[in-house]
């Protein structure tokens, strides 16, 4: 907000053809991001931050308006606060800074006071928009879930192609109003079009991801698994299979209640992606179990992963809320563990599922809380 009122107040007042830019670019916009968001609150579909138009309308800007002007464009993230449900107060109030400060540092990698038109100009400037929003809401997400993983905080590859595309609109839209202002307008499909493919990566997540625990599901696990056995059996590189199952966890339901067991789920999810390599795959199998597969892991890495996990399950301490409204913690909780390996079992992942719930089912008849070697 500070740097707002101050770009605003150093500003010098704009010509008219200037006003005529950016009541275009402006009206274009805005009529995409309300139709855009109309349709999916008919739809009933999730609301989300139309990211992507708004780098499309402020590279526009950038190269078509004077500086006091590209501020109030890149004013437009504040619509979603009109637009039906909007997200947490801070979460708006950030997002729609990251864009601004984007923005003004795409300004500026352009030319303050007079943008260069050149290729180079329209290239490093999109780059500087994307990068340094990306890197603003990186931190803010690491701030937010310091043990969430890499794909939390850096987002969807497809996003990098999201904003290429975003920078092009943008770009063409520019080139189109900076002789005849109404040109702008042709925009609009394309950054409609736009806003309904940076769907695709929430669609997706939502398609791969455990909802209460954020690992993979049982059928993206499934799909990557059977990926990385054919992989290593090409390699012959030894691989190990961990099937987990949360001891007693029914009680946790039934004594304090189905949010505190949703809330051990996870904690529990948190601690494996921080337990195990980057490589490694962390699925929730179906209720209280958790499959990992070990990438290049012999009998006794895998053993040792498998004690490892087991003894942070034992010093968790979960927060949760009991079903009755009051604050509790969680202690003590155990896990049991069937490990298989690929040297005694092979690279097939239903022998390798089958031969761990085995040892899975061997380790709770021998009291719980270990890990068993098929």
């Amino acid at each position: 907000m500070v740097a707002v009122i101050f770009v605003v107040q150093q500003a010098k007042p704009p010509s008219g053809p200037d006003l005529e830019k950016f009541a275009t670019i402006a009206t274009t916009s805005a009529v995409v991001i309300v139709g855009t968001a109309l349709a999916i609150q008919v739809r009933r579909e999730t609301q989300r931050n139309p990211w992507a138009i708004h780098v499309s309308y402020i590279i526009a800007g950038t190269f078509t308006l004077p500086v006091g002007l590209l501020v109030l464009l890149m004013l437009g993230p504040a619509l979603q606060g009109v637009l039906g449900p909007r997200p947490d107060t801070h979460r708006w109030v950030f997002n729609t800074a990251c864009t601004t400060l984007a923005g003004l540092a795409c300004r500026a990698a352009a030319g303050w006071d007079v943008p260069q038109w050149d290729a180079a100009s329209l290239i490093i400037s999109g780059a500087v928009l994307l990068v340094v929003r990306a890197i603003l809401v990186a931190i803010g997400l690491r701030l937010r879930s310091p043990l969430g993983g890499a794909d939390e905080v850096l987002g969807d590859p497809i996003d990098v192609v999201l904003g290429i595309v975003a920078v092009s609109i943008g770009a063409m839209m520019a080139i189109s109003a900076k002789d005849v202002a109404l040109y702008a307008l042709l925009a609009g499909p394309p950054m409609a079009l736009l806003e309904r493919a940076g769907q695709i990566p929430q669609w997706r997540r939502s398609a791969q991801r455990d909802a209460k625990t954020g690992l993979a599901n049982a059928l993206h696990w499934d799909r990557m698994a059977r990926d990385e056995l054919v992989r290593a059996r090409t390699r012959k590189l030894p691989t190990a299979l961990l099937l987990l199952d949360l001891d007693h966890f029914k009680r946790v339901n039934d004594e304090v209640g189905h949010l505190a067991g949703d809330a051990v789920l996870a904690a529990v999810a948190v601690m494996l992606r921080a337990s195990v390599r980057r490589a490694d795959l962390v699925g929730r199998f179906g209720g209280e179990e958790f499959v990992v597969l070990l990438p290049d892991a012999s009998p006794e890495v895998a053993t040792s992963v498998a004690q490892r996990v087991r003894i942070s399950v034992a010093s968790l301490r979960v927060p949760a809320t009991a079903s009755d409204g009051r604050a509790c913690e969680l202690s003590g909780l155990t896990v049991s563990i069937g490990v298989a390996t690929s040297e005694r079992y092979g690279y097939d992942l239903a022998t390798l599922l089958v031969a761990s719930d085995s040892a899975l089912l061997a380790a709770k008849g021998a009291g719980r809380n270990l890990v068993t070697m098929a």
